[in-house]
């Protein structure tokens, strides 16, 4: 097992991650591509992490750091469908974490359905909805 980061937007490892967030989100979700992969800014200011297994791409994140606030916000990690339930999101949200520490952040953020509760992270607000599917913000204080 690899986690591969980038901020390459030309990078083989960041394709791997559009691949898979088209297949989770476009595909599984029909989340339209435009609302999926609209912001090149934020693509481009983004750090895209992707895990492999045996070579084989199964899952990306992508962290958006906002480095005068010590504060980054994850976004769009997904899982293939047929590689879910073998722990690689705990994985990416333990390198997540890592490199937050690396990084000097202070908090990890993001908008979710509540399932990152048992990676430490807090709910702190309504729940809302995004490209059809329900959301609440959370948080987590990094130490």
């Amino acid at each position: 097992m690899e986690i591969r980061v980038t901020r390459d937007t030309m990078s083989d490892i960041y394709f791997d991650a559009l691949r898979i967030r088209n297949q989770v989100f476009v595909k599984e979700q029909s989340v339209p591509y435009e609302l999926e992969v609209g912001n090149a800014l934020e693509e481009a200011s983004s750090v895209h992490f992707v895990l492999y297994d045996d070579g084989l791409v199964k899952g990306t994140v992508r962290l958006l750091a906002d480095l005068d606030e010590k504060k980054a916000l994850i976004q769009r990690m997904a899982i293939l469908k047929e590689a879910r339930g073998h722990g690689y999101a705990k994985l990416l949200i333990d390198r997540l974490i890592e490199f937050a520490k690396e990084s000097k952040l202070n908090k990890l953020e993001l908008s979710a359905k509540g399932l990152y509760s048992k990676y430490g992270f807090n709910e702190v607000g309504q729940v809302f909805e995004e490209a059809g599917i329900q959301h609440i913000q959370m948080e987590r204080t990094i130490h």
